[in-house]
């Protein structure tokens, strides 16, 4: 057999090889979502980005978000029934091992949003605003504001603002009023 080397041929077999269909699933980052098991009522979640093509600046998994304890038991059923209607075939870790979830982007960027704002707070009340404020949002809108949590100088502000942005303000008494009522 003669191997033709002219410049013609080598041409067609990179042509022909830019026209073959490349995996679509190669075009995406790709998310998992990974549970822990750190005692008696106590897991944790967390977000993690893999390596793919299409992040080719990545060479480790990198931790996106995490969540645990009281604020994940006050949000858990949220997510299960989030991860449920997305196809994840999620199910609360009885095993006490670690276990991991591929997660669609869409999902991933939602939790990991979710996960980082959700993990200083304390109010139930303005925790609830913010898990709704961000299940309300769309892939674009979560993708900024966890880009922007990612990647900015000081997340811990642009985290703050999301959540000041989420929450519902309490109405202001006038100071006597307030006073009234402490008495």
């Amino acid at each position: 057999m003669i191997l033709d080397a002219s410049p013609t041929s080598a041409g067609r077999l990179r042509s022909a090889a830019r026209r073959t269909p490349a995996d679509p699933s190669l075009a995406l980052p790709r998310y998992e979502l990974r549970a822990h098991y750190f005692g008696p009522a106590e897991t944790g979640l967390e977000v993690w980005q893999l390596p793919s093509p299409a992040t080719p600046t990545l060479t480790a998994p990198m931790r996106v978000a995490g969540l645990r304890g009281r604020n994940l038991e006050l949000v858990d059923h949220r997510i299960t029934r989030r991860l449920r209607q997305a196809g994840v075939p999620f199910e609360a870790p009885a095993l006490r091992l670690p276990r991991a979830w591929p997660l669609p982007e869409d999902m991933a960027l939602t939790l990991g949003l979710l996960f980082r704002a959700l993990a200083p707070m304390r109010s139930r009340d303005n925790l609830r605003n913010v898990v709704e404020g961000i299940e309300a949002m769309g892939k674009e809108e979560a993708a900024y504001w966890l880009g922007m949590a990612m990647h900015r100088k000081n997340p811990r502000r642009v985290l703050s603002a999301l959540r000041i942005l989420l929450t519902v303000p309490r109405p202001r008494l006038h100071p006597l009023l307030a006073a009234a009522r402490t008495r």
